[in-house]
């Protein structure tokens, strides 16, 4: 094998990354496809458990999306790069889970405080929730289901799998393809205007 040819992958991978940077969601899903397993396997190294690891997966390319233009290839390749955040991911949600065991306990002696949002961050949240809305109408119902079960009811990929008699394959494709167009849909010059 020469080096050219290693090193061929992680360019292409640069060029998608500028190309989702630029807002195109076929790249991004090009991306997914090309560097998602890797993602997987570092998450699923930290976390063992497949549901959370691809959890983090949907996170990671979420994140790619809103974060491409912070991409930089003199810092490394766009695999590492991915990885990293992939990495990094999935310590969070391993520290989460440990503070949550331990939030556990204090929570059974006292409720915790309930936050009052202010009239503007309640004006706000209701602003994001109609375009997230908006945008989620506009999805194909089956993309859509899968997206709601995934995020509003925290739902694995497997789980949703069971919930919705679907092979887990299906399941995949329906969320990698419902998120890139709802990330097109979100992005700034789509029909939801959010930036």
């Amino acid at each position: 094998m020469s080096p050219g040819y290693v090193m061929a992958p992680d360019s292409d991978d640069g060029a998608l990354v500028a190309q989702v940077a630029a807002g195109d969601p076929q790249a991004l899903r090009s991306l997914y496809d090309r560097c998602s397993q890797r993602a997987f396997s570092v998450a699923i190294g930290v976390l063992t458990n497949r549901g959370e690891a691809e959890d983090v997966v949907q996170e990671t390319f979420l994140q790619v999306w809103r974060q491409a233009r912070r991409f930089d290839a003199r810092r490394g390749g766009a695999m590492a790069w991915i990885v990293t955040i992939a990495r990094s991911r999935a310590i969070d949600r391993l520290r989460a889970r440990s503070a949550a065991d331990r939030a556990t306990a204090s929570v059974r002696q006292e409720p915790p405080a309930q936050h009052v949002p202010s009239p503007s961050e309640a004006a706000e949240h209701a602003e994001l929730r109609r375009h997230v809305a908006d945008a989620l109408a506009e999805l194909p119902t089956e993309q859509r289901r899968a997206l709601e079960l995934a995020y509003f009811r925290g739902l694995s990929q497997a789980e949703i799998a069971t919930e919705l008699g679907d092979p887990l394959g299906t399941v995949k494709t329906r969320v990698r393809l419902g998120l890139g167009k709802l990330a097109a849909l979100l992005a700034p010059s789509g029909a939801g205007g959010l930036s």
